[in-house]
């Protein structure tokens, strides 16, 4: 190197020089970038040689790990946004909020929330090959607490879910047995009397076995009751089987993922074949699908659809960016955006014919046990002389008296006993109501589901294989939740996976504990409700913000044409830049109004009254609710803060080579040139110089050269490597 350059200047000299890339490389050694092992996402280059991998491929720069192929990588997205929720919160929220009517804000909140934000996830996380905690401290490293307040969430999540998942393994072997356990109501002797439980006679069976024979819950918060021992062992196993799954990283869990994640839609496709041959089956379908138009007006139920949409795909959770982040730099992940997101769709709507054709089947055996009640009600009053046998119709057969019949002779006897007819406590019994009763989460799987099937031939081979079905939808999704916690430390912390996934489990477990109490099932509430709804929806936004408005827009289209081979539509643009946070910024002032209006409590179960009763929450649990959002939202202010004056390092010496090759193009000027070269692909009107002449764009949320250069510690690559490290094309 010449004596006088600036380089050698500075090694001799204590000035500050001022120099910019372009002086930089007009003294370094020329680079075949072609076979460089840092240019990974270059096209071409010279054949890989004999023995080695492959240019493109991941482990030929910097040992990362790959899927083995695209299938195993779709299984495994699908398997991480196909969920718990797609069988019991989408149903409720179609019978809740208009039938059919709801699936058209949904669709539509899709198209404009969900795939684009979906498609960003995948995309930064295919470009930068890192985990939540490395893709954001790249794209704004002051923004890099959003990583961890992901992984934050992720592990809140993952502590509740997975006991879910152990409830499922403890109806799963119960099922193995006939009759089922919930069946019937457990008979109480008192010496030679035989007397049904109370509790169970006020409510059902299977309502029964789940709150006393399950979870054997206590009445308040308050009152933990103790540890749950078959709790305990089942959320052991749901552990067990969640380390064995994601021990040994993508490469056990794509594994898995063959058969969690196809073995749940045979299971669905088995139960609505089996459904529509119910009676009373297209009675729920119709149900289902007959929209209430005038509920479409409602904001209540656009936010309801926004919230899950952005919870079905899994977004801000870290899943998504740490499965992608294993895929090579050329994949089309604009494809797999939008197949995983019609995939997730789909499946909400079969789980919800399914769902729909059961609960009808369910309805018309409780409105026929509702007409057999008021019968006999009936009939004693006919009987006792209370009602004159005038007011029967004369084709009514009490024998065989069907729903028609008898809600014909309920309307005579209202009309005619007007005045004292609600003293005669009869029911209506139409189906309708029973249709209208909305059913959710654990209730709906462990409690309405359950019923209908102690009334289907061969009940325990169906049981058994719903409760599989549970338990595999539910280890996709923990498999996805855990990659959101184990990718990124991994990334950021040179630790052994085995070791790390072991140790998480560990903890996980004992931290687990709070939930297999006798009160657990209210701590579980309160988790779903408080951990994971408003710090993952502004975790979003600022990945949106971050991406859109602070890296830019149009830079961010030009790395993806730059790593696809082809140009986004326009349509990304406009619902990046403006339409996604707008949305999100509603979404997150809603879900503030609701927390405010809506007095933060849960339902109690009342073994007096054998029903469940709202209970607001003490003082102590109060904080903790309020605890967990904070928890979870701390590191984004805190980070900030440390990067803003310098108190952290902003990770520049962690990040992969594979995205640390700023050097290889320039895009410093590309904000300058026309928006309809960016958006459109139209040529620019001026053609920008290869190279800046004093300062090259150092990614948003930089330092200057010279502090990058001054700060980095020493590497073992030299200068040159050095200053690869700032990216200029940003992604």
């Amino acid at each position: 190197m010449p004596k006088n350059s600036k380089v050698t200047q500075r090694e001799h000299s204590n000035e500050h020089v001022t120099e910019s890339v372009a002086d930089l490389l007009a003294h370094e050694e020329p680079l075949d970038y072609k076979s460089s092992v840092m240019n990974m996402g270059a096209a071409g280059g010279a054949p890989a040689q004999k023995g080695k991998a492959p240019e493109d491929s991941p482990d030929a720069s910097d040992g990362r790990p790959a899927w083995n192929s695209k299938l195993q990588y779709i299984l495994a997205q699908v398997g991480f946004s196909v969920g718990l929720g797609n069988v019991w919160r989408f149903p409720y929220l179609c019978q809740k909020n208009g039938g059919g009517a709801y699936l058209v804000p949904y669709f539509i909140l899709l198209l404009i929330i969900g795939i684009p934000l979906f498609f960003l996830e995948l995309a930064v996380g295919q470009k930068i090959r890192r985990g939540s905690i490395g893709v954001w401290n790249y794209v704004c490293p002051r923004l890099g607490g959003i990583g961890v307040s992901s992984l934050m969430v992720c592990g809140f999540v993952g502590l509740y879910y997975n006991v879910i998942i152990g409830w499922s393994i403890f109806y799963f072997f119960q099922s193995f047995q006939y009759p089922l356990p919930w069946s019937e109501c457990p008979i109480r002797r008192n010496g030679t009397q035989a007397i049904v439980e109370p509790e169970c006679e006020k409510s059902s069976a299977t309502t029964y076995f789940w709150y006393r024979q399950t979870l054997n819950i206590t009445s308040t918060i308050a009152d933990s009751g103790g540890l749950n021992w078959r709790m305990t062992l089942s959320l052991l196993a749901a552990w067990f089987i969640v380390c064995l799954a994601v021990i040994k990283g993508i490469q056990s869990s794509g594994k898995v993922m063959y058969f969690s994640s196809l073995f749940p839609y045979v299971v669905l496709f088995c139960f609505l074949v089996r459904g529509l041959m119910l009676r009373g089956s297209v009675d729920g379908i119709a149900h289902m699908f007959t929209p209430k138009l005038e509920k479409m007006l409602e904001p209540q139920v656009w936010r309801e659809a926004a919230t899950q949409v952005f919870f079905a795909l899994g977004l801000g959770f870290g899943g998504v960016i740490a499965f992608s982040s294993y895929n090579k730099q050329d994949n089309n992940c604009h494809f797999d955006a939008a197949l995983v997101s019609i995939i997730n769709f789909v499946t909400s709507v079969l789980a919800t014919l399914v769902v729909f054709a059961v609960l009808g089947f369910k309805a018309n055996l409780m409105n026929e046990k509702c007409v057999v009640e008021n019968a006999e009600k009936i009939l004693g009053y006919l009987n006792s002389h209370v009602l004159s046998y005038d007011l029967i119709p004369p084709h009514v057969n009490f024998s065989h008296l069907s729903s028609s019949d008898y809600a014909e002779m309920y309307g005579v006897i209202k009309t005619v006993r007007e005045g004292s007819f609600a003293q005669l406590g009869l029911d209506p019994c139409l189906l309708e109501d029973e249709l209208n009763k909305a059913v959710q989460g654990t209730g709906l799987a462990f409690i309405a589901f359950t019923e209908a099937m102690t009334h289907f031939p061969a009940s325990p081979f169906w049981s058994v294989m719903f409760f599989f079905m549970l338990i595999n939808l539910g280890l996709g999704s923990m498999i996805g939740t855990m990659e959101g916690i184990t990718t990124p430390v991994l990334d950021t912390f040179k630790v052994r996976k085995e070791v790390f996934t072991v140790c998480c489990c560990i903890v996980a477990f004992l931290f687990g504990l709070l939930f297999v109490q006798r009160s657990g099932n209210y701590f579980v509430t309160m988790f779903d409700d408080y951990s994971a709804g408003l710090p993952l929806t502004i975790v979003v936004i600022l990945e949106n913000v971050s991406v859109a408005w602070i890296y830019g827009t149009k830079r961010f289209m030009q790395d993806l044409e730059d790593m696809l081979g082809f140009r986004p539509y326009a349509f990304y643009f406009y619902m990046w830049k403006y339409v996604s946070p707008f949305c999100l910024i509603i979404l997150i002032s809603a879900t503030i109004i609701e927390m405010a209006v809506v007095p933060p409590g849960y339902n109690a179960w009342v073994q007096d009254l054998a029903a469940e009763r709202f209970q607001s929450y003490p003082p102590w649990a109060m904080t903790m609710c309020f605890a967990l959002i904070g928890v979870a939202m701390l590191p984004l202010p805190i980070v900030f803060i440390a990067r803003q004056f310098n108190l952290m390092s902003d990770g520049s010496n962690k990040l992969s080579v594979s995205y640390k090759k700023g050097m290889m193009k320039d895009m410093s000027n590309l904000e300058d040139q026309d928006e309809t070269r960016f958006i459109l692909s139209k040529n620019p009107s001026e053609t920008p110089s290869p190279m800046p002449t004093h300062r090259s764009y150092l990614g948003p949320c930089s330092t200057s050269p010279m502090e990058m250069t001054s700060s980095a510690p020493s590497s073992r690559y030299g200068t040159g490597y050095q200053m690869a490290v700032t990216p200029e094309s940003e992604l």
